[in-house]
């Protein structure tokens, strides 16, 4: 009499997810992110402690990691003076959390961007989100409402949304939203606000807010508080949570729309699910620190040619490696001609501009990867 074949028992539903999302075959995915997560972790760590070092007021390496530690646990730092500690406290600390935060943002709604429309050259700003909330700020500005805090964010978190529903209404007409007509409703929408923002300026006849609107699009974290920092920094992780879960289907998004489909994804729903969070972070990080651009485009271009194209990696150190190319970003601006400060977008556009054109040059025989 033959044996009965044994039967292998099934995984329990968190196993088998677990399977779906890090296959036991996907040992290099694995590695890959765990060795790009401590070495990109180790970097932050080394930039956050010279970020809060160094500035105008001089502190001393071990001072700073005593009230730096002092400060995450709640006690009083020995060796360091009240202005040292208020200095980290107050001010460094909350704009290294702010950079950090924002860079995050900015990097993973750039990889969500150019997943969903599969192209490396997407950045965060292609919908329109970025212009909605610089149009939005301006217009607090012009109207003599920029003296609180939370105005001027709260004005171009209202201009981001306006600008996103405003995109899916036009790739809504005829009823069926398309990739093409949601870029180029983006496209669209973007040099209309882009227009107003710039027809805003010139209609301002204070010279002063017209200098703050500069200023602002420019892009910075000199006014980093512990609120806006507790507001940016839980969103971009969340985010980045949300993005590194879904990073399994952003791959089979890449395979097209009929491929994706028939492997189980409800592609209309999952794009818009993305799409809409890559605008969320975009115009928080954009309602915080102003235009910051080549983050989203150039960290997931540099981290897809190093570790290659798997979301299942990129996604997560395409996180870590935005907030640290902001925070380095900030410490730059602050101190190459301190006491006085250079913008952030400034020193990202200068540094990311002719980097992106030597990692053109250098993958042009390997565009098709993505």
């Amino acid at each position: 009499m033959r044996a009965r074949p044994r039967t292998q028992p099934q995984p329990t539903t968190l196993t088998s997810r677990a399977l779906r999302f890090f296959p036991r075959t996907d040992s290099a995915v694995v590695r890959k992110t765990l060795i790009g997560s401590l070495i990109l972790g180790a970097l932050i760590i080394a930039a956050i402690v010279t970020a809060v070092a160094t500035g105008p007021v001089d502190i001393p390496l071990p001072n700073t990691v005593r009230a730096v530690l002092a400060t995450i646990s709640g006690e009083s730092a020995t060796s360091v003076t009240s202005t040292q500690q208020a200095v980290i406290e107050r001010i460094r600390l909350p704009r290294v959390v702010l950079a950090l935060g924002v860079g995050m943002a900015l990097a993973v709604a750039g990889t969500i961007m150019q997943a969903i429309f599969r192209n490396p050259l997407a950045d965060p700003g292609i919908i329109g989100t970025s212009a909605g909330g610089a149009l939005g700020a301006v217009i607090v500005i012009a109207i003599g409402l920029s003296g609180s805090v939370l105005w001027i964010p709260a004005g171009s978190i209202i201009g981001s949304i306006s600008a996103l529903l405003l995109v899916f209404a036009i790739a809504f007409l005829g009823g069926r939203m398309s990739i093409a007509t949601l870029l180029l409703a983006g496209v669209a929408i973007g040099s209309l606000l882009g227009a107003a923002v710039s027809t805003t300026i010139l209609l301002t006849d204070n010279i002063t807010a017209q200098r703050e609107m500069f200023f602002w699009l420019a892009g910075g974290f000199e006014g980093a508080t512990w609120t806006t920092a507790r507001i940016v920094a839980p969103i971009a992780l969340f985010g980045t949570v949300i993005a590194v879960v879904a990073s399994r289907d952003l791959n089979l998004l890449l395979l097209g729309d009929d491929e994706a489909r028939s492997l189980g994804i409800n592609v209309g729903v999952f794009r818009i699910a993305m799409v809409i969070l890559a605008a969320v972070l975009t115009g928080i990080a954009v309602a915080f620190a102003g235009i910051i651009s080549f983050v989203g485009l150039i960290v997931p271009h540099a981290i897809r040619l190093v570790t290659g194209p798997d979301h299942r990696h990129v996604v997560l150190l395409s996180a870590l490696g935005g907030a640290l190319f902001v925070l380095l970003a900030d410490t730059a601006a602050r101190t190459i001609i301190s006491p006085a400060e250079l913008r952030v977008g400034i020193i990202t556009a200068m540094v990311g501009g002719p980097a992106f054109i030597v990692l053109l040059m250098t993958t042009k025989t390997s565009r098709s990867s993505l």
